[in-house]
């Protein structure tokens, strides 16, 4: 399918509107080529997501989550966090719920790195990008960052640096589960896909602008002397580079992917991007609101260590 849609688009740029292979209309063929191919991925794989969804509500995934051990606690809340994918703003609401619930801290904190960082979006889109070796080990890596995170902050006993209001509060006390029928949970994910892509077009068509330009004009040895193989550090520096970002994976796909085109070690491109979904300064930011500054510097410490771990072990693996 995409073969042909690139065919499609050598046409339009090469042939219909003639123009000549430089940077320039590389850059734009890279644009057209991967917006339309992001946007129809994005739509497809979320509508899917978004249906399932209706079939596990909020209130059971606390529910699934309340009364376990921790390890298991935190090993369910990591495949949970990669069917019920939510992005940094749903922190707040998404936290109280899971405490006031009685689901243990450090199994909340499992699902809130899982969600956003391996998501149905991450999932789909490495699969059509890198293909299925790099979408299983970024899955599996992603899953034991969040499973050890998690049994680290249990660990650590660290509930008293939750602010004091978080379990005073009660949300969705009393709540009515919904029966679906077939239609409503098709409505549902239709306007969760178009709910969806108003709020991120934008990041979308950014993202891969800056991947067009990337394609286009950006030399790798621009790119190598700051992330490149022969930096040692390249793997933290990405890190770095990413937690000031905000995207969520459909977004910052086809950077890496540029990225990894430039001459970057799959495994920094990967770290890059665990960073951008999963240390997002904005998170950061909205989390401070429930958490004590000595808790939420810890947590984002503990998955700052294992991305950068995950990206040096897949570096000497790709080698």
């Amino acid at each position: 399918m995409w073969k042909y849609w690139e065919n499609i688009v050598d046409y339009l740029v090469y042939s219909l509107l003639k123009l000549e292979k430089n940077a320039l209309t590389s850059a734009l063929h890279f644009f057209i080529y991967d917006t339309v191919k992001i946007f129809i991925l994005l739509s497809l794989i979320i509508f899917v997501v978004s249906f399932l969804r209706t079939y596990i509500s909020t209130e059971k995934t606390r529910r699934i989550l309340g009364g376990k051990n921790i390890f298991l606690g935190t090993i369910l809340a990591s495949i949970l966090g990669i069917f019920t994918p939510f992005c940094s703003c749903s922190a707040i609401p998404l936290f109280i719920g899971f405490v006031e619930a009685g689901v243990p801290l450090g199994v909340t904190f499992s699902f809130l790195v899982a969600s956003p960082m391996i998501n149905e979006i991450a999932v789909g889109l490495l699969l059509s990008t890198f293909g299925i070796k790099i979408m299983f080990f970024y899955i599996v890596n992603g899953m034991l960052i969040a499973i050890i995170s998690g049994n680290v902050i249990a660990y650590l006993k660290l509930e008293k640096y939750v602010e004091d209001f978080v379990f005073k509060t009660k949300v969705g006390a009393g709540l009515i589960e919904q029966k679906w029928l077939i239609k409503d949970r098709i409505k549902f994910a239709v306007d969760y896909v178009l709910d969806i892509i108003k709020k991120v077009w934008y990041y979308i068509l950014i993202a891969i602008g800056i991947g067009g330009f990337m394609h286009g004009y950006a030399p790798a040895g621009i790119l190598s002397k700051w992330v490149g193989e022969g930096n040692i550090f390249a793997v933290p520096i990405a890190v770095l580079i990413g937690v000031p970002l905000y995207a969520n994976a459909a977004g910052v796909i086809p950077i890496v992917k540029e990225l990894t085109r430039l001459g970057v070690q799959t495994g920094t491109a990967l770290a890059f991007m665990m960073a951008v979904t999963a240390l997002s300064l904005p998170e950061f930011i909205i989390l401070k609101k429930v958490l004590k500054l000595r808790l939420l510097i810890t947590y984002f410490a503990i998955i700052a260590t294992g991305i950068i771990l995950v990206g040096y072990l897949f570096n000497i693996i790709m080698k």
